[in-house]
């Protein structure tokens, strides 16, 4: 029989996945506060290091005639980067990996609609009261005064211009949508197989994904319902272009990281069917394991 690790080399992803599933599950339903708490932490988490991000911007847009903002942007990317690292080392949960790993738990019948939906919304649930945390935090102190003020603010009206832009707008922030989840969760993968042995290579994996979605400008549906919820209560906000926005923005979040990662790769290492056909062909004649020995090899 051929070596199935070869064949289907993303099993103990798939395994680590279903196991990481349980124990959501269980949480989810009997820990429900306790899930509700670390939904929380990696809302609050998302917030901080985003409020981060654009505190320097606004730090580069200063310096001189402002020409040096490019900069900025890289190093506000990197910074917000570390936010799933935060959220992963510290058993936080966050909507959008939860997206893969229900997908994968549905592709294999280990969960049920209903468990899934509980996961997910509990989840955001979770992730908003931790956004509402820091809105709080921010409305209460200057944190978001001036210039970070007008970044947080920019940024918003950035994310709610597609809306205003018709089909071609809605197309491609669904596209954004898309590939910062399939990003984050391809960082997860890399987490999760087993292959990377070092906490700081997949903290790097894990970095490098983040800062590719918010520097090129991708959209996540945790970030942008912080971001709108921290501004949104400093300042106001259009509520029925921001609920727009987090539409489209969850839809083509669950695609990319839901069905491009989660349902893809659990179709691509299912070895089920697989090894059926090889136990009804039963023993193969002419393999290593079937020939007589020769003398040399006895």
């Amino acid at each position: 029989m051929a070596d199935t690790s070869q064949l289907f080399p993303g099993k103990h992803f798939i395994s680590t996945v279903l196991d990481a599933l349980e124990t959501k599950t269980a949480m989810s339903g009997g820990l429900a506060r306790i899930y509700l708490m670390r939904s929380a932490m990696a809302g609050i988490l998302i917030g901080i290091m985003y409020l981060t991000n654009y505190t320097v911007l606004a730090a580069f847009a200063s310096v001189g005639d402002g020409s040096i903002v490019g900069i900025g942007k890289i190093v506000g990317a990197l910074i917000f980067g570390f936010a799933l690292v935060f959220i992963y080392y510290s058993k936080s949960e966050l909507l959008t990996s939860n997206m893969m790993i229900v997908s994968i738990g549905a592709y294999y019948r280990r969960t049920t609609a209903l468990r899934a939906g509980r996961i997910l919304l509990m989840c955001y649930g979770g992730n908003i009261l931790g956004g509402i945390v820091v809105a709080l935090m921010v409305y209460f102190s200057s944190l978001g005064d001036g210039a970070v003020g007008e970044q947080m603010q920019a940024g918003v009206d950035h994310k709610l211009a597609y809306l205003s832009e018709g089909a071609a707008g809605w197309s491609d922030l669904f596209v954004r949508a898309v590939l910062c989840n399939f990003m984050i969760n391809l960082a997860m993968l890399l987490v999760y197989n087993g292959l990377i042995k070092e906490d700081f290579m997949k903290s790097l994996a894990m970095i490098m994904s983040v800062f590719i979605f918010a520097f090129v400008g991708f959209e996540h549906s945790v970030a942008n319902t912080v971001l709108f919820t921290v501004v949104g209560m400093k300042d106001g906000i259009d509520v029925g272009l921001a609920l727009g926005n987090l539409a489209i923005v969850l839809l083509g979040n669950f695609i990319g990281g839901g069905l491009l990662i989660g349902y893809y790769y659990a179709y691509a290492n299912d070895d089920r069917k697989f090894l059926r056909r090889q136990s009804l062909r039963g023993p193969q004649l002419g393999g290593p394991s079937d020939r007589p020995a020769t003398t040399d090899e006895a």
